[in-house]
Order: structure tokens, then sequence, then C-alpha cells
């Protein structure tokens, strides 16, 4: 009975058509949303955080020890170049200097005086009536009064430096800070900064760059045979403050340190950057962005799209009706989407929906979809 049973079971599997099984064996295609693969215009850029400054801080301090008589502008004000900011008394420099030229008026009777006596002794040594030691010493008479006018010169130029520094003025044009003494204070050259004045406009960004990125950017350039100086101009930089905004003005970098930060192992990199609205502050932290001024066309995908495992970062295309790893090499971010420097190609149909539901060789069913827009650069991705 078991052995008819057997035999039954196989005649009955044998009897079902082979092109049932077939179908059967065969596993769905799977429905997936595509994208065509296009090239886009890409700026290449390279983000840092930076430290604006300006480019000339000045600490203005006592040249002359004095009260402090008048404070001639207000904490916070911007002020213009060779503008008075602070008055030391005066009066005790003025008498100074006029004993200086009283000194001076002395000295310079005093070398008069020699002369006439060195022009007789002269004449009398000619005709025999004094001995020659006598004309020698008002020949030293009259060497030691010349020097003695000198000596008040000197020290009426000394007098009028110090009348001088008696007005504190602004070296350069900028925004002057809070003035750490008042007026009717005793200010020193040991009394320390009176008063910050810092610059405006322009202002220096500085930024550090790691040295295997600079050597990089060097390697580019000697093999493109490109001088600093060209480097240079074929960047921009664009600041954007904390909460997010960019700032109108683009900058250009105009030095690179020769050194390397031993802590750090990077290198700081200055640029000029315009500030006729005054946001930008000495000290300020900022976002930088270096990029380039020419864009590049590169195929840029969905970050939705990419897949990571031990290998890298890989792709699934469509292909001939099944799934297709790709492995790519990944470039610079544009928002929520990626720049891709190698691996796929111009019209290659790029799976975007579905993913999770594949595997490499299963069948698809290729849908396209419209591309959907960046919210961050508002361009289709």
């Amino acid at each position: 009975m078991r052995t008819f049973s057997l035999a039954t079971a196989i005649i009955a599997l044998l009897a079902v058509p082979l092109h049932s099984v077939a179908q059967q064996a065969a596993p769905p295609a799977v429905s997936v949303g595509v994208v065509a693969v296009t090239e886009e215009d890409v700026t290449q850029a390279v983000a840092f955080i930076g430290r604006i400054e300006a480019v000339d801080r000045v600490a203005l301090v006592a040249r002359v020890t004095g009260f402090l008589e008048q404070q001639a502008f207000r904490d916070g004000q911007e002020v213009k170049k060779d503008d008075l900011l602070f008055v030391i008394e005066r009066e005790p420099f003025v008498a100074s200097v006029s004993a200086a030229k009283a000194s001076l008026a002395s000295a310079e009777a005093q070398k008069l005086n020699a002369d006439v006596q060195l022009a007789r002794a002269e004449e009398l040594v000619r005709t025999n009536n004094i001995p020659v030691a006598t004309r020698d010493q008002r020949r030293a008479e009259a060497a030691e009064a010349a020097a003695k006018v000198l000596e008040a010169r000197a020290a009426l130029e000394q007098a009028e430096i110090n009348l001088a520094y008696t007005l504190i003025r602004a070296p350069v044009a900028g925004r002057i800070g809070r003035a750490a003494f008042t007026v009717g204070n005793v200010v020193t050259p040991q009394s320390g900064t009176l008063a910050l004045l810092v610059s405006q406009d322009p202002m220096f960004v500085t930024f550090p760059v790691s040295q295997r990125l600079l050597l990089d950017l060097k390697r580019q350039q000697i093999g493109d045979g490109q001088g600093e100086a060209a480097r240079r101009s074929q960047v921009a930089v664009r600041v954007a403050f904390a909460d997010g905004t960019v700032y109108g003005e683009v900058g250009e970098i105009d030095f690179v340190d020769v050194t390397v930060g031993q802590g750090t192992d990077t290198v700081a990199v200055r640029a000029r950057v315009g500030n006729p609205q005054r946001l930008l502050t000495d000290g300020m932290f900022v976002s930088v962005r270096v990029e380039g001024r020419e864009p590049e066309k590169k195929i840029v995908i969905p970050q939705a799209a990419i897949m990571l495992d031990q290998q890298g970062a890989f792709v699934f295309v469509a292909e001939q009706g099944r799934a297709a790893v790709r492995r790519i090499r990944t470039g610079q971010q544009q928002g929520n989407r990626i720049a891709v420097e190698d691996g796929l190609k111009p019209g290659d149909m790029l799976v975007v929906d579905g993913i999770q539901r594949i595997r490499p060789g299963v069948p698809v069913q290729a849908v396209p979809q419209a591309p959907r827009a960046d919210a961050a650069t508002g361009r289709a991705g």
C-alpha cells in the first residue's frame, strides 16, 4: 500500500507541466523608482571655522606722565585718522618748551661770543701779540659753545615731542572702544591701554587649513603649472554668520602662513573681506566657505540613494531589467545631494525609491520619477 502511494505521488508530480514549475520559481519583478543620472554645474567648496580680525588694531597708550584733561570721543564711536582722542595736561610741557627755547638762545649767544673771541685771537696771533696757546684755548671754547648749541636744540626738540604727546590722536581710522581711564586721572607710560582702536573696513578672516588639504592643493597647483597668486585668484571666500545667513561681500585670500602649527597640524590662511555695513566685528567666529570661481560639470545624486558597506559607498542602478551595484567615490555635498567623482556616468538609471526591497541581480521594473527639489540649494535632485 505504501509503495503504491509513493508511485502515485511521483506520477502526479511528473504530470505537472514544466513551464508551470518555471513560472512558480521565477521571482516577480520589484517595482523601483529611478531617475536618469545627469551632469550639472557644481562649484567646488570647502568649509572651515574662522575668526574675524581687524586689519589695524591699535592699543592707545600715554607717552608722557600727566593728568588726563580731556576725552574727545564717545565710547564705541567711529573716528577718522588723526582725530583728537585724549588730551593730557599741557601746561607743564608748554613751560618745558619755553625753558628749552631760552636755553637754546643762551647757548647760541655764548657761541656767538666764543666765535668773536676766536676771530680776535686769530688776528692777534698773526701779529704775535698773544701766544699760540691762547688762540688754541679760544678754539676749544668756540667748539664747546657749538656743542652746547646742539645740546640745547636737542633738548628743545625733545620738549616739543613731549608736548605733542599730550595730544593723543587716532593713528588709523576705525572704531574706538571704552576708555580705561576717566578725566582727572594721572596716566603714565606704565598705565597700560587707554583705549583700543580697531579698523572697520576691510576686515580679515583667518581660518586653519589642514596640512593634508594644503598639500593636495599645492600638488594640483604644480600639476596645472600655476603659481600661488594664480591659485588664490581662482577661489572666493564667503562668510556665514552664526544664524546661517551668508554675508554678502566676497573675500580674497591674501596670506598663507609660512609655518604649520605643531599642536594642530594646520596652516593659518587669511582672507580680506569688505565691511561697508559694519556687520563684521573683530573677534567674531564665523563659518568660512572657500569656493572655486568657475563651476565644474559633476554628477550629483540624492544622498538617500547611497548605501554603505565594508567596502565603501555604492548605489543601485536598473540595468537590463535587473538591479546592479555600482561602487562610487563621493565628493562635495550639495545640500541633501552629493557629487559623485567616479562610478556613475550620464544616462545611468539610478534607483532612488524601493532600495530596501532589492538585491543585486533581482529583476526590477523601473518607474521613472520626477527629480525632487533640493531644499538647501533649490536644485532638482
